[in-house]
């Protein structure tokens, strides 16, 4: 199953990079923030992170477009509890390079409702306990935490471009359990900032 999918990401991959036209091609270089959680995790507050990388759009006609792209996006979770007989926050902090493949609806112009799919690959799981102005961090898997390597999720959201500038808000819906044994899924609002140019 992860195999298929990822073939079909670079397949779509593959068509939005080679089907050039003039003026049918841009790329995008985005930053922006994350609000991040976990499903299933009553007692969880996000963890605020970065969200940053590239974007490819080909337009196929003046009102639709298919889009790729890497994307660096740090995720996790905040719980607060007790360590060592004191208070403390532990941060989870699990960050992904992400490809979101979507397709764009412009409903106006500059204004876009986009959907698709967006796999994943983990490229940190770690965790920070901070307690009384001390901080310690370490491996999720040293506290027998093993965070699933690929993740995959459904990206649903809205753009606005002016004058090349792209504000862009999405919720990444998580589909794949983060952990085996665990019901949660990753659940992220993004809103990025980026610059689109013609190719």
């Amino acid at each position: 199953m992860k195999r298929t999918i990822i073939a079909a990401s670079l397949f779509l991959s593959a068509i939005c990079v080679s089907a050039q036209q003039e003026s049918g091609l841009t790329i995008q270089p985005k930053i922006g923030l994350n609000i991040a959680n976990y499903t299933n995790s009553d007692n969880s507050d996000p963890r605020i992170g970065i969200a940053a990388g590239l974007e490819l759009e080909h337009y196929l006609t003046k009102n639709f477009s298919l889009s790729t792209g890497l994307i660096y996006s740090m995720q996790g979770a905040k719980e607060s509890g007790t360590y060592q007989g004191s208070q403390a926050t532990v941060t989870s902090k699990t960050d992904y390079i992400n490809i979101p493949i979507l397709a764009n609806v412009y409903l106006a112009k500059g204004l876009a409702v986009k959907f698709g799919l967006q796999p994943g690959l983990n490229v940190n799981s770690s965790y920070e306990v901070s307690t009384q102005g001390i901080s310690v961090s370490g491996s999720l898997s040293d506290m027998h935490i093993d965070i699933n390597t690929f993740d995959l999720s459904i990206p649903v959201g809205l753009s606005f471009e002016y004058k090349h500038v792209v504000i862009d808000g999405r919720y990444n819906i998580g589909v794949t359990k983060m952990v085996d044994r665990d019901d949660s899924k990753n659940s992220v609002i993004q809103l990025t900032l980026g610059y689109k140019f013609g190719l």
